[in-house]
């Protein structure tokens, strides 16, 4: 029996990055479920239940904090690692995000998408 695929939920409003994104979890045998706004995000991870959420601050409807609160106060959803991804300008951001119950976040032009990957592997393995 194989192991079930780790299912990844990318909430991205820009479709070139989610797709970049997508293709490489796909590539590291990933399950990936996308979104591009904060409503369809929320929707997901309380229909998919996937293992990890990597989550964008700035999301249409609604922005990351927003799902991430609705996740955390969700006992079906409270304990899904949610990895916020940002831009550099939003150094305060990130420290609410942390206090808010994300897991880690990840600067967008810092990394590859080889290391985002890396890093949830990282985190799902703790």
């Amino acid at each position: 029996m194989p192991k079930e695929k780790i299912k990844i939920l990318l909430a991205e409003d820009d479709s070139f990055l989610l797709g970049m994104y997508a293709t490489k979890f796909e590539l590291d045998g990933f399950k990936v479920i996308m979104a591009e706004d904060g409503e369809k995000a929320a929707r997901a991870a309380l229909k998919e239940l996937p293992d990890v959420v990597l989550l964008d601050i700035v999301l249409p409807k609604l922005n990351g904090f927003e799902v991430l609160k609705q996740l955390k106060q969700n006992p079906a959803t409270a304990k899904i690692p949610v990895i916020l991804l940002t831009n550099l300008s939003q150094r305060d951001e990130i420290e609410q995000g942390m206090k808010m119950g994300a897991e880690d976040y990840l600067i967008k032009a810092h990394f590859m998408p080889s290391e985002v990957v890396n890093k949830i592997k990282n985190i799902l393995n703790k």
